[in-house]
């Protein structure tokens, strides 16, 4: 029972995590609309949740290790199954940004809404569980 319970909440702790995630990616994306040559970026949400909750052995061997503490980080922040990815423009640009405001505008908003949610499903849960241990 106890497992359950901790599984539900570290998934949904995952999820918050990559949802931080993307929206950070995605606000370097915007802040970066007018630099030359950059390229956007972007990752799939649910393969890297996936890969999140497949437990730490399917993580551990999704990717080479670290030998060496000078070694860099394959993964962001040390989330697992984050795959950065860079996203194919609609229309190029001159100066070779791949930026398109609108598309970053909507998956921004669409993530802000989605972290939203869950952050209210989770703390649903939280407050449903100490409604039960206070017996309420």
């Amino acid at each position: 029972m106890l497992n359950q319970l901790g599984d539900t909440l570290n998934y949904h702790g995952d999820a918050l995590k990559l949802r931080a995630e993307r929206q950070r990616v995605l606000a370097s994306n915007i802040a970066n609309a007018d630099t030359p040559n950059y390229k956007a970026m972007d990752f799939d949400f649910k393969s890297a949740l996936q890969s999140a909750t497949a437990g730490s052995s399917a993580s551990a061997a999704a990717g080479p290790s670290r030998t060496d503490s000078r070694h860099l980080s394959t993964s962001t922040l040390g989330l697992p199954g984050v795959d950065m990815q860079y996203r194919t423009p609609n229309q190029l640009s001159i100066d070779g940004n791949s930026v398109e405001m609108d598309t970053e505008r909507a998956s921004f908003a669409d993530n802000a809404v989605r972290y939203e949610a869950s952050l209210r499903f989770l703390n649903g849960q939280i407050k449903t569980l100490t409604m039960a241990i206070q017996g309420q």
